[in-house]
């Protein structure tokens, strides 16, 4: 499939584009360390459906590129939205069904909480996916603690110097211990990783995990958007939040449901780690149809 660029925001975006120019628009966002891949299967289930199918790489990776060198390189929630947002002003798209896990499920979160005019259904990988940095010191039990050990990490700039050194080292173990159910061929991964060659990509995700514990301060051009994040907005849209059995890094969001207003499911796929879309790609592209029908349109 050709990548198609873009100029939205502060980037120039690199995407996959699949289904009818008419048909009724769907952004899948990816997360860290993924990319656009983990919505192959996906993607062709959803146009073959009417759908209108936007697949980005989100900043940092693949061949999406700042359009300016004094851009700040942040990885904060924040930016991630604006960029989606830019994005759907770029491609005229007024509204979308918007679905994605991790970095891109909360892109979507946020997208949703704060612009709900602009959604039409939400489905999201791990459900609420909006940063607390106000509450980012506060200590979590001790088995949350040990998952998120790659986070500490990246917080030294050891961790910075390792992952410029090895980024597919660390990417492919990441994989392995949050889908820990999950076998993929070398082929596959490198598939994805070549999206780590980015020259932007380390910048990015250090900011992104030293700004959301309040280690790095934010892109002053995207602060007002942490300002209303920092109030937690719930999330009226049509949602379907979805959780893997096995997903090695986070342990499950059914508590999250109250922070969801309006039309809400959640659901397990048994067996299935973190990488929600790329190990279950009927079932996500089933979520995105159902969560199209529970806003009230057929799919």
């Amino acid at each position: 499939m050709p990548v198609n660029h873009i100029e939205a925001g502060v980037l120039r975006v690199a995407y996959l584009e699949q289904g009818p120019a008419d048909g009724w628009p769907c952004i899948l966002c990816h997360g860290f360390p993924y990319d656009v891949h983990a919505y192959a299967e996906v993607a062709p289930a959803l146009a073959s459906a009417g759908a209108r199918v936007i697949v980005p790489y989100l900043r940092g990776y693949g061949p999406t590129r700042f359009l300016l060198p004094d851009t700040p390189r942040s990885g904060e929630q924040a930016a991630l939205a604006a960029d989606l947002l830019a994005l759907m002003d770029a491609l005229h798209i007024p509204q979308a069904v918007l679905a994605g896990y991790d970095w891109g499920g909360r892109a979507a979160c946020i997208v949703s909480a704060l612009w709900p005019e602009r959604v039409v259904a939400l489905v999201s990988g791990n459900a609420y996916n909006l940063q607390d940095i106000a509450r980012s010191g506060e200590p979590q039990a001790p088995e949350v603690e040990a998952a998120l050990w790659y986070q500490y990490y990246f917080h030294a700039e050891r961790g910075r110097l390792g992952l410029a050194r090895d980024r597919r080292g660390l990417a492919r173990l990441l994989w392995r211990m949050w889908s820990p159910t999950w076998v993929f061929d070398e082929a596959t991964f490198e598939r994805s990783a070549a999206a780590f060659d980015n020259p932007d990509f380390v910048d990015v995700v250090i900011h992104s995990y030293r700004h959301r514990f309040g280690l790095a301060p934010g892109d002053p051009a995207v602060a007002p958007i942490e300002t209303r994040l920092s109030a937690q907005p719930p999330i009226g849209v049509p949602t379907i939040a979805i959780d893997g059995s096995a997903d090695g890094v986070n342990s499950g969001t059914r508590h999250h449901a109250p922070h969801f207003t309006g039309p809400y499911q959640h659901r397990v796929f048994e067996g299935a780690g973190h990488n929600l879309p790329q190990e279950r790609p009927a079932d996500w592209a089933q979520a995105v149809l159902d969560a199209r029908r529970l806003a009230g349109i057929g799919a």
